[in-house]
């Protein structure tokens, strides 16, 4: 009986050893065949590390070769949650100076991956990537990541033109053109640098290393080599651009400059203007939420995207007009009394006690009001209209730099259809000094000038040094009438009683002409009044005047007279631009 027994227990025995041998046969099974891909690849992800190497940005230079960014290492300190002790957090809390409960929050949020770095901490200066290298072994998961971030140079020098980096926005995140771009990259977001960014960007390289159970890297297995971005050379002067942002000073408003054979930009102010350097590391909500609701509009590029009243400086289109139209000649004479009367309306000239008996060339030089009062008088506004619309004025540019106002050259049709009403001569007059419903951008004044310096071709405005030169459209002016306009608006500056001496200059001879838009309707000196209600102050210039290089408009908000404040900041422009041609610039070393 007792053997019977011993072999009943020794056969249960053996029956739980063969089963507890299928059930670890099974196990294996299904780990190795049925999931072992799976737990391959989280083996691998564990002893496997993938780190993004970030590409160079292209380098942008100005026309004369001069460096006006560099590249610059931006660090994070990052954190693998697989590798990471979670009772460390206060430890890492203290390393990195950031409150536990962030790090906290940012562990728990769902990732893609359990090896997926989580970012922690941004923009570390060097001294502080040192001190958490030294501290690594300490805590296993921890790492430093690196990207490549922008120095700008000059600051806020040309900062509308160059533009700035940025993460990509919510909007982006869903554009699938960008969906291959890891969520924390740099990107253009404004400027050159977004309009840009594909060549300036560059393809990312990897490393593929092996790492021990604390993270540390025991072998490279793979690299890829990053591929640099594309360098561009821009169409701009950088010593033209320094010398007009000093003379604006403080002010607010906005230069153009074009090379009037090609339709490139030479120079491109927008006053107050911002620093890009607050983007590049990663602008704080703080700093964001100073810039949009700063009441002076720094993010808004006056040169492209405000419109305003030319003044005076649209009595270069009123005189086109008449002379093209016949309705004047260059011996035509007016008698400026100081003003018209025009039923119970008083149109009244800049000078009150008017210029006298005054020809075309007179007018244009001392800028008087009733001769072009006149001019329009015998035009009609619908003549007048298509003039300035064929020398650029009242539509947009086609310049690919951001969202472009059109301005406004009012008709017969437009006052019918926006106004409900007809169109009255006392809004001709208006019309024809620059007033009025009467709207420019300073872009197109620049467009309008440089098309009158280089005998009536309208250029689309290029940013890119030596770009193949597209004509958008041909002024519909006699050669001769350009000659008689052009030696008008040398007398501005050169003449004697002329309103632009303020331009006059020892380096180049320059033509111009100023502008004074009103604000409000004042009879007393502007100057008196308060800032706000003070009239604008344009001014637009071609140099030299015997085969122009340069032309540009340059427009002062509130700046009052456009022979005083415009036509000095249109001088130091022009001369710094002569000075770059004159003399080999200084070239400043850019980082890789």
């Amino acid at each position: 009986m007792k053997v019977k027994e011993k072999s009943e227990k020794i056969l249960i025995i053996t029956y739980m050893v063969i089963v507890g041998f299928l059930l670890l046969i099974m196990r294996l099974w299904q780990l190795q065949i049925l999931q072992g891909k799976e737990y391959r690849k989280l083996s691998e992800a564990n002893r496997l590390r993938i780190i993004a190497i970030p590409a160079p940005r292209g380098i942008i230079f100005d026309r004369n070769g001069i460096p006006l960014v560099k590249n610059s290492p931006y660090y994070y300190a990052s954190l693998i949650t697989k590798e990471f002790d979670k009772s460390k957090v206060d430890s890492v809390s203290k390393l990195l100076n950031i409150p536990a409960e962030e790090i906290t929050e940012k562990i728990n949020k769902n990732s893609p991956s359990p090896f997926v770095p989580i970012r922690l901490k941004e923009g570390l200066p060097f001294s502080e990537v040192a001190y958490i290298e030294s501290r690594r072994s300490d805590f296993p998961g921890l790492i430093i990541e690196t990207e490549v971030s922008r120095e700008y140079i000059y600051g806020d020098v040309a900062s509308h033109l160059i533009g700035y980096l940025g993460k990509l926005n919510p909007a982006q995140s869903k554009d699938l053109a960008l969906k291959e771009i890891p969520p924390e990259t740099f990107i253009g977001q404004w400027g050159v640098e977004m309009l840009f960014d594909k060549p300036l960007r560059g393809t990312l390289g990897k490393r593929v290393i092996e790492v021990d159970a604390l993270g540390r890297e025991i072998r490279l297995l793979q690299e890829k080599t990053p591929i640099k971005g594309r360098d561009i050379t821009l169409s701009i002067d950088i010593n033209l651009q320094k010398e007009a942002e000093k003379a604006f000073g403080e002010r607010a408003g906005a230069l153009v400059a074009i090379k009037p054979d090609t339709g490139e930009i030479l120079g491109m102010i927008s006053k107050p203007s911002f620093d890009p350097n607050l983007f590049a590391k990663g602008i704080s909500y703080d700093k964001w939420m100073a810039l949009i609701h700063d009441k002076k509009n720094p993010m808004l590029n006056r040169a492209l995207q405000s419109q305003y009243p030319p003044g005076s400086v649209f009595k270069i289109v009123t005189a086109i007009a008449g002379l093209e139209e016949g309705v004047i000649s260059p011996e035509t004479r007016v008698d400026c009394r100081g003003g018209i009367d025009y039923g119970r309306w008083h149109f009244g000239c800049w000078r009150k006690h008017g210029h006298g008996v005054i020809s075309l060339h007179r007018a244009i030089v001392e800028s008087c009001d009733v001769f072009f009062y006149e001019v329009g008088r015998r035009l009609g506004i619908d003549k007048i209209y298509a003039y300035a619309t064929s020398l650029g004025l009242g539509r947009k540019t086609g310049i690919e730099l951001g969202r472009e106002r059109q301005g406004l050259i009012p008709n017969t049709n437009w006052k019918l259809e926006n106004k409900k009403h007809p169109w009255y001569l006392g809004e001709t007059f208006n019309a024809a000094i620059g007033q009025g419903y009467v709207a420019v951008t300073p872009l197109q004044m620049a467009v309008m000038t440089s098309t009158i310096a280089n005998g009536g071709n309208l250029y689309k405005p290029t940013l890119i040094k030596d770009a193949q030169p597209i004509i958008s459209g041909k002024a519909k002016v006699r050669p001769e009438t350009l000659e008689i306009i052009k030696k008008g608006l040398s007398g501005v500056v050169n003449e004697s009683g002329g309103t632009g001496w303020a331009a006059k200059s020892q380096l180049t001879s320059i033509g111009g002409k100023t502008g004074t838009a009103q604000v409000v309707a004042i009879k007393r000196d502007s100057q008196s009044l308060p800032e706000k209600f003070r009239d604008h102050a344009w001014f637009v210039a071609f140099a030299p005047v015997e085969k122009p290089e340069i032309a540009l408009s340059v427009f002062v908000e509130h700046g009052g007279h456009g022979g005083g404040t415009a036509a000095s900041i249109a001088k130091r422009a022009i001369e710094g631009y002569m000075n770059s041609k004159n003399k080999k610039p200084e070239i400043i070393s850019s980082l890789p």
